[in-house]
């Protein structure tokens, strides 16, 4: 036996020490959002959009994630006032859920990157038309996207209908968010809430829509219903819950719950998760 040899014990030990300051540091360098992290970081503003979209704005750069301006997509059907993207200052990204219509408004992400930037969405799928002088990102899921000064992560998601969609976990300026798109309810939210969490706020669907328009009809929801989001929220450890995804009425193939913010107001009542509606246009009041 060399006897200068490390003893193997003592070198597995030396390894778990290293790998745990390795895990430490990097916990640091991704803070959740505290009075004390944006006192150190540029001031990070959030608005929701019409429907399932959100604008996440810094002082020199947009992030779009699901932008929706295009009246065709729901009609008369979606009372939301439909914000417009084209005063986004800076660098801009558009990010967007899956490839639904009115989810990747190819309208919108062309105004919002006039001026170029990056369209990110999930691996697995083609959104087109691309808007001209877009950089395209098909992004893995778990694997971080820089995007200027903001950090774009997909974590797994799941569509009513079985394709491909991602949420997204987004950090910039001292804060973590969470959009959930269109999903419906899975086991990944306990993964998500460990790896990321807790989040300063979490856009989470809450229609609990049923659909019609596939045969054999399931009659089971295909989004997050109320007691679904709260529960969500819950597994992510997100301050505030903003939601999304809801208003439709009036067509026969598609169906929210009856009353979809005061099931949701009932339900985080339960759990003592603090709701913050927002109509659409409105900034949210970090807390």
């Amino acid at each position: 036996m060399n006897q200068g040899a490390e003893n193997p014990s003592r070198r597995e030990s030396r390894r778990r020490f290293l790998a745990s300051c390795a895990g430490v540091a990097a916990a640091a360098a991704l803070p959740a959002g505290t009075a004390g992290s944006s006192s150190r970081s540029p001031a990070l503003r959030a608005q929701r959009m019409a429907w399932a979209g959100i604008r996440l704005q810094l002082p020199h750069a947009s992030l779009f994630i699901d932008p929706l301006t295009n009246p065709d997509a729901w009609g008369d059907a979606l009372p939301d006032r439909l914000v417009p993207v084209g005063d986004g200052g800076g660098e801009t990204s558009v990010l967007i859920t899956h490839a639904h219509p009115d989810h990747f408004d190819a309208k919108a992400a062309s105004a919002a990157l006039r001026h170029g930037g990056v369209l990110a969405y999930p691996a697995g799928i083609q959104p087109l038309p691309v808007p001209d002088g877009a950089r395209v990102r098909p992004s893995p899921l778990w694997e971080p996207q820089l995007l200027g000064d903001f950090t774009a992560t997909p974590v797994p998601a799941s569509d009513g209908y079985g394709d491909t969609q991602v949420s997204w976990v987004v950090t910039a300026g001292g804060r973590r968010i969470f959009h959930g798109g269109d999903t419906l309810w899975h086991g990944h939210w306990w993964r998500i809430g460990r790896q990321f969490g807790p989040f300063d706020v979490a856009f989470l669907p809450i229609n609990g829509a049923r659909f019609g328009w596939r045969e054999p009809v399931s009659g089971l929801p295909g989004v997050l219903t109320p007691e679904q989001a709260v529960a969500a929220a819950t597994l992510l450890g997100a301050r505030v819950l903003v939601p999304i995804h809801y208003g439709i009425t009036g067509m026969k193939e598609y169906k929210e719950v009856i009353d979809p913010l005061g099931q949701l107001r009932k339900a985080a009542r339960e759990r003592r998760v603090e709701i913050q509606p927002l109509a659409p246009g409105a900034w949210l009041d970090w807390r």
